[in-house]
């Protein structure tokens, strides 16, 4: 295959997919389509080292822009598509002009769910956090003394409070599940994630949800919450997860369930459109799955790569996550959907520790909290689907290297 491949998404998964067919030495025509006017860069450090002044936005480039040109990578910017014509195999633009296809992959990420109008979702001062546009405007946002509140207990709330109380905020977050984390983490990971921002002032309020925002000359100025209480604040965080953009592939009449449906070769249900990254359904275990991470992203589209280059190799995927908060890093190995069972094990410093689950007996996933030996041990369990001895896990003074003998 040599005609033109079109990438549609411009983040991560799009880029790595361009960056590996180089790398193998395929020489097609590849063209890039982004919505965004920056070339494409990392998304986690935006809401992190970015938003708190540690790193400018170049260092979050994937490449110079020079390194599109010197690889024959043509990237069009500020620009999206509006339709896929698969008859003719192009891509019809917003301007509608087209551009001719041999091969399509589509990169087109996932978008935040946003609050409706109804509850104030429509006021200014309201945000979620996506893309460098986002993290600019709560970079402004981000004063010390002001109050925020964040909606939502998962990994991107609990990483917004600890920037927010980094930068001296006061820092209101509302979940209305049972718990934070419930949806990703058990009760332990929570547990030790809920003290963690406790200790650093935080103020955690689960079973609670958000009835309706206050707004004042159109800006937001108070939340009313479903306890019965209303709280006072400068501007809000919405982190209640992410749709997949798969609208293209669904008026395509691509099939599409909890996302773009794709084979273990990252194929759509048409043979010359390819599909990866956060906006996928993929096989995984028996079940499918859609996996939003950088990792998957990256693996996925390099996976691809090969698969478009000529190779004949599945993806098969290695679930890793992380998050970082406060001096708190998380690494998660592996992937804990259906879980029944887990065992806390303390680890070797102070403020370590990890957490390890189990499906029908058979090891699936750790989460590890500043214990860098419980990642890399239980990775390397999953990668040889070994099965650790629970009596080692259970015993704290036991060396973990024992798992793996």
């Amino acid at each position: 295959m040599t005609g033109r491949l079109v990438i549609v998404g411009a983040g991560q998964a799009g880029f790595a997919l361009a960056a590996k067919l180089r790398m193998l030495g395929d020489s097609r025509p590849i063209t890039i389509v982004g919505a965004e006017e920056s070339l494409p860069y990392q998304r986690p450090p935006l809401t992190k080292k970015y938003l708190l002044g540690e790193m400018s936005f170049d260092r979050l480039l994937f490449r110079p822009e020079h390194w599109y040109a010197d690889n024959n990578v043509e990237i069009r910017l500020s620009t999206w598509v509006e339709q896929i014509d698969r008859a003719a195999k192009q891509i019809v633009m917003q301007d509608g002009s087209r551009l001719d296809y041999e091969t399509l992959a589509l990169a087109t990420g996932s978008t935040p769910r946003r609050l409706p109008p109804s509850v104030g979702g429509a006021l200014e001062g309201v945000y979620v956090a996506r893309d460098k546009r986002d993290a600019d405007l709560l970079a402004g946002e981000m004063r010390p003394g002001r109050r925020v509140l964040i909606i939502g207990g998962g990994y991107i709330g609990l990483e917004a409070a600890a920037v927010a109380r980094h930068r001296g905020l006061e820092v209101t977050l509302i979940e209305m599940g049972d718990r934070i984390l419930q949806r990703v983490a058990a009760k332990e990971t929570a547990d030790i994630f809920r003290s963690i921002h406790q200790k650093h002032d935080v103020v955690i309020r689960e079973k609670t949800g958000l009835k309706q925002l206050v707004g004042r000359n159109g800006h937001v100025a108070a939340a009313e919450l479903s306890d019965g209480t209303t709280i006072d604040i400068d501007f809000v965080v919405v982190g209640i997860g992410v749709a997949p953009n798969d609208r293209l592939a669904k008026e395509a009449g691509l099939e599409v369930g909890n996302g773009i449906v794709v084979d273990s070769f990252a194929r759509t249900s048409d043979p010359s459109i390819f599909a990866m990254g956060d906006c996928v359904e993929l096989p995984w275990d028996g079940t499918r799955i859609r996996l939003e991470s950088v990792q998957n992203a990256v693996d996925q589209a390099d996976a691809a790569a090969e698969i478009i280059a000529g190779g004949d190799k599945a993806y098969d995927p290695k679930p890793w996550f992380w998050s970082d908060q406060y001096d708190v890093k998380l690494q998660i190995a592996g992937f804990n959907l259906g879980y029944d069972e887990t065992l806390l094990r303390p680890g070797a410093r102070e403020g370590a520790a990890s957490v390890w689950y189990f499906k029908q007996g058979r090891f699936i996933a750790v989460d590890a909290v500043n214990d860098a030996k419980a990642y890399v041990t239980g990775k390397k369990l999953l990668e040889s689907g070994v099965n650790p001895s629970k009596a080692i896990l259970s015993d704290p003074a036991a060396d973990l290297k024992q798992l793996l003998a």
